[in-house]
């Protein structure tokens, strides 16, 4: 059974390996965009044709970086929910190319004139569109059908259990087969939970492994596991099946840290030791702090003149304003801000979390938030150190002393220093209530226990790409 079952589980794909299989399809279809537009470029070219020689002298360096920029673009494709529906595919691929064609076209009419090819880009641009929309098409037609899905058992039946599969049936399409559980309740031997069988119990998991193919376990039990299932799922793992406990599933499939279903003593027991980071990793970090920071500050002289007058002209005065927020270990700092809500939002004293559409807000205060023009004054911030470009969104004392209290693991948000953007903000709008701010922590610990400058640049992408869609957090 075990060669046989390492066998199947190969064509078995896990998220990580969708990514890397999305990413090398990508830069195929983008080196293959890039021959066409050499090709079509060199027979233009009434000296050399296609030649080796025209390909050291007529191209510049940055042309061959062509398909690099354009996986880039590709960033929130990456998304393997979003990889897999057909809608999100085709529009974002025409996004890319827009903005790929806006980029070229700005530094085309930027340069001295004929210093830079157009019909080799062109062709570049409509070749990659084409050829990387074809290939997609065909990832979502092979790579999502059921062949390629990871059939599922999940033992227990309880609470965590359900709420992972509540989640797993929410996601289009379906990133996994959960074909049933495995509970050693005798109450719930052959019932349905959540309209799927009770197939058996931890004695019987080898044997329903076996008669429904399965490629992988996911241990739901919060508790500590019985002698005889305990053996059991080491058996199944010894035959090949993947074995998986349900806070890694959740994070796999949702990049969220499931906090009301993690032991009392996971912060200390699991989180910690997980969220230690090189002083490279501190270092490279601030670095890019620093030249993103100076960036910004010059972007927010740009935009200072223009933003503070039609502020004034649409609610008055102040223009800026400033706030105590937390930042790292709790240290109270004030942020800086554009002005987007009414002089008198707070009169009577009391907190009030921030919807999709306060009233509160002003007309200007509106499309400051949709272009996070607002956000600009922060980088002064960045520079002093209180915060990062990339991290979890700071927060008012009083809030955090609010929510502490209601969410598990609140507090450590208060690990790392708070930033510009983040992983919550890409992934989720705004939070107008302990419930979608439990959804924001999930996000901001699954950042904090993950985090890279990999996915720092990638946050900032995703951070661009709502800027440039006029989409607020």
């Amino acid at each position: 059974m075990n060669g046989k079952t390492q066998k199947k589980n190969q064509w078995r794909l896990r998220p990580r390996e969708r990514v890397t299989l999305l990413l090398c399809g990508d830069l195929i279809t983008g080196i293959m965009a890039l021959l066409l537009a050499l090709y079509y470029w060199a027979m233009g070219d009434s000296w050399l044709n296609f030649s080796w020689e025209f390909l050291k002298t007529r191209p510049d360096f940055w042309f061959y970086l062509l398909p690099l920029l354009w996986v880039i673009l590709l960033m929130e494709l990456y998304d393997v929910h979003r990889a897999g529906r057909w809608k999100d595919t085709i529009q974002w691929i025409l996004f890319a190319g827009l903005i790929y064609i806006a980029i070229y076209l700005l530094i085309y009419f930027s340069s001295p004139p004929n210093s830079l090819p157009r019909r080799g880009v062109a062709v570049f641009i409509i070749g990659a569109m084409l050829l990387t929309l074809l290939w997609r098409l065909i990832y979502i037609r092979i790579f999502t059908a059921r062949h390629f899905l990871r059939k599922v058992l999940i033992i227990g039946a309880g609470n965590a259990g359900q709420a992972l599969l509540g989640m797993v049936q929410k996601l289009k399409p379906a990133p996994l087969e959960i074909v049933g559980w495995i509970d050693d309740d005798p109450q719930k031997a052959g019932k349905e939970v959540m309209r799927l069988p009770v197939l058996g119990n931890g004695r019987q998991l080898l044997q329903i492994c076996a008669d429904e193919d399965i490629s992988e376990i996911i241990v739901a039990i919060t508790g500590e596991l019985q002698g005889e299932l305990f053996q059991a799922i080491l058996d199944a793992r010894e035959n090949g099946i993947d074995v998986t406990t349900m806070p890694t599933a959740y994070e796999e499939l949702l990049s969220r840290v499931p906090i009301f279903h993690l032991q009392s003593d996971w912060l200390v027991r699991s989180f910690i030791d997980q969220t230690n980071t090189s002083g490279l990793y501190e270092f490279g970090k601030r670095m890019f702090d620093i030249v993103g920071g100076l960036i910004g500050i010059v972007l927010l002289a740009v935009v200072y003149p223009i933003t503070a007058l039609v502020i004034l002209l649409d609610s008055g005065s102040p223009v800026l304003y400033k706030q105590v927020r937390l930042g790292k270990g709790g240290q109270p700092y004030n942020i800086l801000k554009f002005r987007t809500m009414r002089q008198d939002s707070e009169k009577d004293g009391k907190l009030r979390f921030t919807s999709t559409n306060d009233n509160r807000i002003t007309r200007v205060g509106n499309l400051l938030r949709k272009s996070h023009i607002d956000e600009f004054p922060q980088f002064i911030n960045v520079l002093m150190g209180q915060m990062s470009l990339v991290g979890p969104r700071s927060e008012r004392p009083g809030f955090v002393q609010e929510l502490q209290q209601q969410l598990p693991f609140y507090r450590a948000r208060l690990l790392v220093k708070p930033g510009v953007t983040g992983w919550a903000q890409v992934n989720f709008g705004y939070a107008g209530d302990v419930e979608t701010s439990a959804i924001k922590l999930e996000y901001d610990l699954y950042y904090i226990k993950h985090r890279n400058l990999v996915l720092d640049f990638m946050i900032l992408f995703k951070t661009l790409g709502t800027v440039i869609k006029l989409k607020g957090f």
